[in-house]
């Protein structure tokens, strides 16, 4: 019996492997190489003039990335729009910030002022790329980017459904969500650490400060102290659009503070806590919360095999002229 289990496991993760290892060899950094030389300073420029301007540009450049590769692949099937239908228009992305949209605008805008590199580079390599800078300029690692990537050219509020982790998920439908994408814990762990920056709103975690459990209004797992501070930021019936900072001690700098906050009960999001609370992934929280440097390195290989999820790549999709639109 055991032996026929290994089997149909076998047979479920490789066609995964599989995809995986296709779309690495697919994929490489010098893709533009000979179509458009400049393509990562020009992209480079173009955000951090974006990020300039807001600091929003950072944290919402870096979610719509991992919106974009959970559904669907990394497409830029996130940035389509679709008469209220789009993937933009599910609940689960309406949260979306318009800066991260904006920062992809803005550098397919600044590739296109350049003749040799009008029409020649995908959306889905561009927002890649200003997930990269956007790292970098606040703190975070400067890793290669594999390119060559082409967009999707379908995109439906349906394909949301149930392919975004949810704040309220324990570790087990975390890391079941992740493999989906070829995704280890130790990847999961290390990509919820992009929650050292941005913020939320209140909503998404009321539940922990007020209505936890008949018999415990704060959840025990959140430090009281901060469960308290919450409450001061997050009154009852407070204006919904008011943002809370997912790191409280240094929420403008991509590093290793959000693990060091989960040893300390303050994760904002039980999906987040849970990482520190159960046992099977506390080592690796301990580990990056002591090791701002193995966090980083587990971080870039996490976010390179994250994009290669469902990538489409040679003559699939398209090089979309708006990044808005199909052809």
């Amino acid at each position: 019996m055991e032996n026929k289990s290994i089997i149909v496991v076998s047979f479920i993760l490789l066609p995964l492997l599989f995809t995986i290892a296709s779309a690495q060899t697919r994929l490489r950094p010098d893709f533009y190489r000979t179509t458009c030389p400049n393509v990562e300073s020009i992209v480079r420029s173009a955000v951090q003039t974006k990020f300039q301007q807001t600091f929003v540009t950072a944290p919402g450049t870096l979610r719509l990335f991992f919106h974009d590769c959970f559904v669907r692949g990394c497409d830029a099937s996130v940035m389509l729009t679709g008469n209220g239908n789009a993937e933009k228009d599910h609940p689960d992305d309406i949260s979306l910030a318009g800066d991260g949209f904006d920062t992809v605008i803005k550098a397919k805008a600044a590739l296109d002022s350049n003749p040799q590199c009008r029409n020649k580079v995908s959306c889905a390599d561009i927002l890649a790329l200003a997930t990269r800078d956007v790292v970098a300029l606040t703190g975070g690692p400067n890793y290669r980017v594999e390119l060559g990537r082409r967009d999707g050219r379908i995109s439906t509020k349906a394909s949301v459904e149930n392919q975004l982790p949810h704040p309220d998920f324990n570790l087990d439908q975390l890391n079941s969500m992740f493999a989906r994408h070829g995704l280890t814990q130790t990847d999961m762990i290390a990509l919820s650490g992009a929650h050292t920056l941005g913020f939320s709103h209140c909503g998404r975690f009321s539940n922990r400060i007020y209505n936890f459990s008949p018999r415990r209004k704060i959840d025990p797992t959140l430090n009281f102290a901060y469960a308290l501070q919450l409450r001061q930021m997050c009154p009852r019936n407070v204006d919904p659009r008011i943002a809370i900072n997912m790191d409280p001690t240094t929420p403008r700098t991509f590093d290793n503070v959000y693990y060091k906050n989960l040893q300390q009960g303050k994760g904002l999001f039980t999906s987040d806590q849970i990482l520190f609370t159960d046992r099977r992934s506390r080592n690796t929280v301990k580990l990056f919360a002591s090791n701002n440097g193995a966090f980083q390195n587990a971080f870039v290989a996490a976010i390179t095999k994250l994009g290669r999820a469902g990538v489409l790549t040679g003559n699939q999709g398209e090089i979309r002229r708006d990044c808005t639109q199909p052809n």
